[in-house]
């Protein structure tokens, strides 16, 4: 890929992949970190990569990596901190307030990957299959997964109030 076809590729892929990210980890700012380190990365080997297979696959997996081990590194973090006996801040969301995004970061991480990668990039199973390294049974499996608890944790926050008769 030359310099001017990574150009290109940056401006149609960016703002799209940013988004995708977006839900995959539902944190805008990491989402837009993680896309940008991705795309430093692919500009160091632009001209390995090849249009027609798939760079904007490359970028979003290279940068769901990177959401993953920084997502362990706090963890870690956190359990060090709370292993060291100081007191932590975190209150759960107000409920009225869950959305889809919440709902999905409720997902564990590789159902919440399919079904974002499904729902949001309009991937194929095969595509998802590929993309991820699973095979497309256990992608179908995870996706059957996440919209079963997508359904009940969007169900929790029906109003009780709401006329189900109308």
């Amino acid at each position: 890929m030359t310099d001017e076809e990574f150009a290109v590729f940056y401006a149609q892929a960016a703002r799209r992949l940013t988004g995708q990210l977006y839900v995959m980890t539902g944190d805008f700012h990491e989402a837009q970190d993680v896309v940008q380190e991705a795309f430093a990365r692919a500009w160091v080997r632009r001209h390995r990569l090849d249009a027609d297979l798939g760079p904007e696959a490359w970028v979003r997996t290279v940068a769901w990596r990177l959401a993953v081990s920084r997502w362990r590194r706090i963890v870690r973090g956190q359990r060090a901190w709370r292993r060291r006996g100081d007191a932590t801040s975190g209150g759960e969301p107000d409920p009225a307030t869950v959305d889809l995004g919440a709902a999905l970061r409720r997902l564990p991480a590789r159902q919440r990957q399919c079904a974002a990668l499904f729902y949001v990039c309009d991937l194929t199973v095969e595509q998802i299959a590929v993309e991820t390294g699973l095979s497309s049974g256990t992608v179908k499996t995870h996706l059957s997964r996440a919209r079963g608890k997508l359904a009940l944790h969007l169900d929790d926050h029906v109003p009780a109030t709401e006329d189900r008769d109308a």
